[in-house]
């Protein structure tokens, strides 16, 4: 999807739209209906009945003097709990509206809510194009409404905040939806190669380098997980490298972004189940999916901030010599795992690509990953676990991507490290077994992890908020690019630690 996005500050009734969208909050209704109606007419006062700008109230009407067709009303609730991610939720409903009278051109005018206008101009960019986006590849038919074609942000003035944040909104939804098309691409369409290719495609529309290894090369580098996972596949693994290294870059040693780039996954020989399990698989790459949009997203805003992607790749099947239960992996650090469950694949992929992270001496890694159905259990679907290592830094580690979280809507969680929950994975035969048992499996792949890095590391378990199953309001089920959003903003925080 294509949307024009832009910004104005004409008089309210010389909007020449399909729908005009007026977030109002509960308290103020009536004195803005009454306001409103100077300027656009007296349907909007009787509107004042039926409307009282509470956060589930969303109301059509038509203007008598007005140049918009249509005037959609959505309330924000009361203006005490309203923070930036209301702000994408009202555009969201606003969005819905735009379906219901399948309009072209949309206007959204900017609340005054005592917000940061630069923040507030984003989330409603956001909101509205996140709700906007429908995946149709595979669709033969349809209604013929795609989404609205412009948008346009109504402000007070020309603030530069203002314009700065719609510029932004459009740029990160858009890479969101970058995201979110690679997890909902059939999995016949996503082989490894094909998903390297795709990301090397992207690389050079945005301005990102790649680098695309070949099964040869994963073998010399001595990547036994990937290559292990591997082993059922008719199809060779990938491990793909994204650079964005700008000349003015603020950090001398680079961010490294790991995302776990299991194509499909059937459990391999520990097979999973199909109803509710392996049916929704295709999504298990969404971490390498948030890292792709993530890369796009700041190569696009130009953050003057040194940053490398790695993305190892592979699906993982029981075919004739696929890895078995009681195999002992020698991992690319060295380190020895005794595999239990072939279905806990994930974290070996993901090892061998956090060792290697070491080689660029980072100052940060930050690894997203698809890794345990205990994340959902524990958190649910609309909240990802995070964790770290203890090294100097932790809690202020933990602080900056929680309160990214918060400020893009993709929330984290954070999980306990404690020493004594790497005792579930002590193995009898190697360093590490694989799995750790029924009790605190978010947290014992973590603590797997952390056994293959040594350098400031956060881990984001987005198995549950990656991929839903029913529509929330800027969230499309299916694959919903959780994490794109989320690192953007804690990129932009690390890259301008001065700016709130």
């Amino acid at each position: 999807m294509s949307m024009k996005v832009s910004i104005t500050t004409l008089p309210l009734a010389e909007l020449d739209v399909d729908l005009l969208i007026i977030p109002v909050s509960e308290g103020h209704a009536g004195a803005r209906l009454t306001s409103l109606a100077t300027e656009l007419g007296p349907a909007v006062t009787r509107a004042a009945d039926d409307f009282k700008g509470k956060s589930d109230d969303a109301l059509m009407i038509y203007p008598e003097e007005s140049h918009a067709r249509r005037l959609g009303l959505v309330g924000m609730g009361s203006e005490s709990k309203i923070d930036v991610d209301v702000v994408r939720c009202v555009a969201a409903r606003g969005e819905s509206l735009a379906r219901a009278c399948k309009a072209e051109t949309v206007a959204i005018v900017h609340p005054d809510l005592g917000l940061d206008p630069e923040s507030v101009s984003q989330a409603l960019v956001e909101g509205y194009m996140l709700a906007s986006y429908r995946f149709l590849r595979y669709k033969t038919e349809g209604d013929g409404y795609t989404g609205a074609d412009r948008l346009v942000l109504h402000v007070a003035d020309q603030e530069k905040g203002s314009r700065r944040g719609v510029e932004r909104g459009r740029i990160v939804a858009e890479a969101v939806m970058t995201a979110r098309d690679l997890v909902n691409t059939s999995p016949d369409e996503k082989t490894a190669t094909a998903f390297a290719r795709s990301i090397e495609k992207l690389g050079k529309k945005h301005g990102f380098t790649t680098s695309i290894w070949d099964k040869q090369l994963i073998e010399e580098e001595g990547m036994r997980g990937l290559l292990a996972v591997n082993r059922g596949s008719q199809e060779p693994p990938t491990f793909t490298i994204l650079e964005w290294t700008p000349e003015n870059a603020s950090n001398e040693w680079p961010i490294v972004l790991v995302g776990k780039g299991i194509v499909f996954d059937t459990g391999g020989l520990s097979l999973k189940p199909t109803k509710d399990s392996m049916d929704h698989m295709k999504a298990d790459m969404a971490g390498a999916a948030a890292v792709v949009g993530a890369m796009e997203a700041i190569a696009r805003l130009e953050l003057p901030i040194n940053v490398i992607g790695l993305i190892p790749a592979t699906d993982n099947r029981p075919g004739e010599n696929a890895y078995v239960p009681g195999d002992v992996i020698k991992m690319h650090s060295g380190k020895t795992v005794e595999v239990l469950n072939t279905d806990a694949e994930g974290r070996l992929v993901l090892a061998d690509a956090l060792s290697y992270a070491k080689t660029y001496r980072p100052a940060l890694v930050i690894d997203l990953a698809t890794l345990t159905g205990a994340q959902v259990v524990a958190l649910g679907s609309e909240v990802a676990a995070v964790m770290t290592n203890d090294r100097p830094g932790a809690g202020e580690r933990l602080d900056a991507i929680e309160s990214a979280g918060r400020r893009s809507g993709d929330l984290v969680h954070r999980m306990p490290m404690f020493e004594h929950y790497g005792k579930q994975i002590e193995s009898d035969v190697a360093d590490i077994k694989n799995v750790g048992g029924r009790e605190a499996g978010t947290i014992t792949a973590g603590k797997f992890l952390e056994h293959f890095v040594d350098y400031p590391w956060i881990h984001v378990d987005l198995a549950g908020p990656s991929y839903i199953t029913s529509d929330k309001p800027y969230r499309a089920k299916g694959g919903t690019g959780f994490g794109v959003r989320l690192l953007v903003e804690f990129l932009r925080e690390f890259a301008d630690p001065r700016r709130k």
